[in-house]
């Protein structure tokens, strides 16, 4: 089968300028994802979807497969990730490649390495699934998360009775943004990603760190220096 790991890095970023091409450890912040995925053996295609010529220059000088840019249409604010990876693999077949597997990779997750995006890929095909989608334990309980009321008001904000009482309550975890692997099939048919044939990739939380605002770039940097 085919496979192709798309990391999209589009050129708007308003949480923190220009992060993806930002330098973290030495070299631009999507470059390590570019190296994780050469260094997974996995893909046959490792394309970097991004609207800018001069991230599509930077993403080849480290490996990246760029050979056309994101539209506009598919790089605002309001465009949809699974939007873009649709009019990729609709690029590719015009120019004459199909894959069987899409594998999204984000560059906001740097400390996600080859080895997490093997272990992703064997559970893929040992559960036969039709999806398998990074997540870690979600690092406070919910029963301490509210909503404010008006004027910051904790009126009712929670439970005080049930307040610290962890024990009987079942381990949560979030996506962590950092590895979706689905069939093409079901991309290009927008199927629900979520379905019984879905499966998490539990990561630990130093790799699922997702580069948003200056805080996480540092908490990266500060993690691949140690």
């Amino acid at each position: 089968m085919k496979q192709i790991a798309i990391i999209p890095a589009r050129s708007g970023s308003k949480g923190l300028k220009d992060k993806n091409i930002r330098e973290l450890n030495g070299k631009p912040m999507m470059a390590h994802t570019i190296e994780a995925a050469q260094k997974s053996g996995i893909f046959d295609c490792i394309h970097v979807s991004t609207d800018s010529r001069a991230y599509a220059e930077i993403a080849q000088a480290h490996g990246a497969d760029v050979p056309f840019l994101r539209e506009a249409e598919y790089a605002g604010d309001g465009a949809s990730t699974w939007d873009a990876l649709r009019f990729v693999l609709s690029n590719y077949k015009k120019l004459g490649r199909e894959f069987d597997i899409v594998t999204l990779l984000q560059p906001t997750s740097p400390l996600r390495d080859a080895q997490d995006i093997q272990n992703a890929y064997r559970l893929f095909l040992k559960k036969e699934a039709d999806a398998v989608i990074g997540v870690c334990r979600l690092e406070h309980p919910i029963s301490i998360c509210g909503a404010l009321g008006e004027g910051g008001s904790m009126c009712g904000f929670l439970d005080s009775n049930r307040v610290g009482a962890r024990q009987g309550q079942a381990e949560l975890y979030r996506i962590n943004g950092a590895i979706y692997i689905q069939y093409a099939r079901m991309l290009l048919a927008g199927e629900n990603l979520y379905n019984e044939k879905s499966y998490a990739y539990v990561m630990s939380r130093e790799h699922s760190i997702d580069v948003d605002d200056l805080l996480d770039f540092h908490m990266a940097e500060f993690i691949m220096r140690d």
